[in-house]
């Protein structure tokens, strides 16, 4: 008796339940007719979003597992090259279930070449953004960390994604490069072979002045500045005899170009200070003007200015 009761509680339960749920789940709509018919039910999108899951922590498991050993630049840079290489594989994934299901999806394959065609016209620069932000990743012309120049403004690079580039400026500012630039115009690296970069000030002195002794001061204006390396060591140059003054550069290398601004402006306190203290002048631009007036030209307009003067 016990049994038949048993059986019968199994037979409710996989008929009325089990059959619900299984009601459930095909429920949905249907596209197309005949071969190219596409049934799209609850249980199927419920299987997308499972897999889609289930994709997504595995790929998340693999790039923890490649980038334990990295650096940090590299493991940024591997992040980036990874959700293009997720969102592929989310694709795959996706067709792959579809198709595992029962489902055609020659119809999909054959709309989404037809779109991507309309999408890559339309989308020309996302594409070439996304081009060159692989290319950047790949051969490494671009690291986070690098200080670079583009359009006049000076930054250092703070993340690199497949579409843009963002960098920070001196003033704590972002600004957004699209990775397109990095291709087609010609940006400023400062430290992609090294983070050492040479740097310099630039003075003008008035003619007559001590030369060997505005060398030695220039020199000794970067001396105790622990920002500036001594190897290689700083120099000067007698740059040139210009219009109104002795021109003179002190050259200097440091390790961190994004902070060079501030390290000028100290050197050219330094050097002025040096200077009033040494009785030695920085002259202002002049200009020497001549006036002949023996021409006789000359003479006769100064006259005719004069008469028309009176007359009026």
């Amino acid at each position: 008796m016990q049994e038949e009761v048993t059986e019968k509680i199994s037979e409710v339960v996989k008929e009325d339940v089990w059959g619900s749920i299984k009601e459930f789940l095909n429920w949905g709509v249907q596209y197309g007719e005949g071969e190219d018919k596409v049934n799209i039910t609850i249980g199927l999108l419920i299987l997308v979003i499972i897999t889609f899951i289930v994709t997504s922590y595995i790929l998340v498991g693999v790039r923890k597992l490649y980038t334990r050993r990295m650096s940090e630049s590299d493991t940024l840079k591997f992040k980036s090259i990874f959700k293009f290489i997720k969102y592929i594989a989310y694709v795959i994934v996706v067709f792959a279930v579809l198709s595992v299901a029962g489902v055609n999806v020659t119809p999909f394959l054959a709309a989404s070449a037809a779109l991507l065609v309309g999408v890559g016209l339309a989308l020309q620069e996302l594409f070439q953004d996304i081009i060159g932000g692989i290319f950047i990743i790949v051969d490494k012309s671009l690291l986070v960390g690098d200080v670079i120049e583009v359009n006049g403004k000076v930054g250092r690079v703070i993340e690199i994604k497949l579409r843009t580039t963002r960098a920070i400026t001196r003033d704590d500012k972002i600004f957004i490069i699209p990775n397109h630039k990095f291709l087609s115009e010609t940006i400023y690296n400062y430290t992609q072979n090294h983070k050492q970069t040479r740097e310099f000030v630039k003075v003008g002195v008035a003619y007559g002045s001590d030369t060997q002794l505005v060398k030695n001061l220039m020199l000794k204006s970067v001396e105790n500045d622990k920002r500036i390396l001594k190897r290689p060591a700083p120099f000067v140059l007698f740059e040139d005899f210009g219009d109104s003054a002795l021109l003179f550069s002190i050259y200097f290398f440091i390790n961190d170009s994004f902070i060079d601004p501030g390290i000028k402006s100290d050197i050219r306190f330094r050097i002025d200070s040096m200077f009033r203290e040494n009785k030695i002048s920085i002259p202002f631009p002049q200009r020497d003007v001549h006036l002949f007036t023996n021409d006789p030209n000359l003479l006769k307009m100064k006259d005719d200015k004069i008469n028309n003067n009176n007359d009026s």
